[in-house]
């Protein structure tokens, strides 16, 4: 259980942070950024969730956890540690990727297929699921580019992947199914 009794502890102020082993690092380190950026996409998981009821609303809360999840698995390097740990480490699963490829793999059953690339926005939900979509791209960029110098989870890796694709079909279908996709129209304003 996680207890925050005081919200700033001023260990920060020369530009260094905490990583979950307890060793400190720059603020700009590239790990930091990974987990900034996917701290980043769960605020835009939040806003997206203001326009969202039923299953999806309880879809965006498991990805929020999850999101968690990944955050906690970020911030924690040295993975070949794991058992040595006083506590073990949290860190993503492939169940947490397989759960996201069922549910697109739901969602692509409903839509039509494609055959135009799709502008973002339509509905609310969907303008937010794009948005969602683009910053964890980003998340995934940063977290591919920690693994080329540092251990990372791979999960941790494939869940970002299947997660922007995730966001993809789900703001299709919040655009009634895709019916209300906005298609790109190449060179339409020359």
């Amino acid at each position: 259980m996680v207890v925050l009794n005081k919200i700033y502890t001023k260990t920060g102020d020369a530009g260094e942070t905490a990583l979950g082993n307890g060793a400190r690092v720059a603020k700009h380190a590239m790990r930091v950024n990974a987990y900034g950026t996917v701290d980043e996409v769960n605020a835009t998981v939040g806003l997206a969730r203001l326009h969202s009821e039923g299953d999806v609303d309880a879809a965006l809360a498991r990805i929020q956890n999850d999101l968690f999840d990944l955050g906690a698995d970020l911030c924690r390097p040295d993975m070949e540690m794991d058992a040595e740990a006083e506590y073990p480490p949290l860190r993503m699963s492939d169940a947490q990727v397989i759960r996201l490829e069922s549910e697109i793999d739901a969602m692509t059953a409903v839509l039509e297929p494609l055959r135009s690339f799709i502008l973002p926005g339509g509905s609310a939900l969907a303008a937010h699921l794009h948005l969602c979509r683009t910053v964890s791209r980003r998340a995934e960029r940063l977290a591919v580019e920690l693994a080329t110098m540092e251990s990372v989870n791979p999960a941790a890796v494939k869940y970002l992947n299947r997660l922007s694709d995730w966001f993809f079909c789900a703001g299709r279908m919040a655009n009634s199914d895709g019916k209300d996709d906005v298609l790109w129209v190449p060179g339409a304003n020359r």
